[in-house]
């Protein structure tokens, strides 16, 4: 990409996200799972649970989540163990711990490809996979990977190649709406999240006004996949949402 606004590889504007879709449930023995792909990258999320006991340090009066990561090829290294702990942030932040307490419920990642913005990819597999398994939430969220480029250009839904050429980069999570998508629970809410970001990683030099440009275009970005997210889970659970 030349500059802030020429096109990228592929031919892509800089807000412009890769072909998304999702799958629901392509594992029979899990209690929901789903495939979740950008352009080439693309993360199978299954979930297990409920079950009975939590991890010893986890309170037994809420329930617990547990995230294992499992890459394409080779063995899970200090990188996958950070992705392990923000999407256990994550995914707590947003469910409802309080209805199963003293319950675990496991999240199993594989990468099946990986061409950029693999986090975001990922955060958006799991929350279709809660919602598929049917795990009481406080709301949706989606995720959005912004790079920030050396003229301080910011690029949506980053590829492999482009990951390379940047001098930072901050990967978002915001809530898809602060309606709860538990029927028991529609009163619930959480409105730390409902006014801004879920979560927010980032790596590199990046300035307060990349920073806040990247949040400004992640969220503009952010609700057209949430609105993606939303009618692909009401074809399939309309009775949940």
């Amino acid at each position: 990409m030349e500059g802030g606004g020429g096109e990228r590889a592929g031919g892509r504007k800089a807000n412009q996200l890769r072909a998304y879709s999702c799958t629901r449930n392509p594992l029979e023995r899990a209690h929901g799972s789903a495939r979740w792909a950008q352009g080439d990258t693309v993360v199978l999320a299954a979930v297990y649970g409920p079950r009975p006991g939590t991890r010893k340090g986890e309170n037994p009066e809420k329930a617990a989540v547990e995230v294992v990561w499992k890459p394409k090829t080779g063995q899970i290294g200090r990188q996958e163990k950070e992705y392990e702990m923000a999407l256990k942030r994550t995914l707590q932040s947003i469910c409802l711990l309080t209805v199963h307490p003293n319950t675990t419920t496991s999240v199993i990642l594989q990468v099946m490809g990986d061409d950029g913005s693999l986090l975001p990819c990922a955060i958006n597999a799991c929350c279709a996979a809660l919602v598929f398994a049917g795990i009481p939430m406080k709301h949706l969220a989606v995720a959005i990977g912004c790079g920030v480029l050396a003229d301080g250009a910011v690029i949506l839904d980053t590829s492999k190649a482009e990951e390379q050429q940047l001098k930072s980069f901050a990967h978002l999570v915001f809530p898809n709406s602060s309606k709860s998508v538990d029927v028991k629970e529609s009163q619930q809410k959480d409105g730390q999240s409902e006014r801004g970001l879920i979560t927010s990683i980032t790596h590199g030099v990046m300035s307060e006004d990349d920073y806040f440009n990247c949040i400004e275009r992640g969220l503009a970005a952010s609700a057209r996949i949430s609105d993606f997210m939303r009618t692909t889970l009401q074809k399939h659970t309309p009775d949940y949402l």
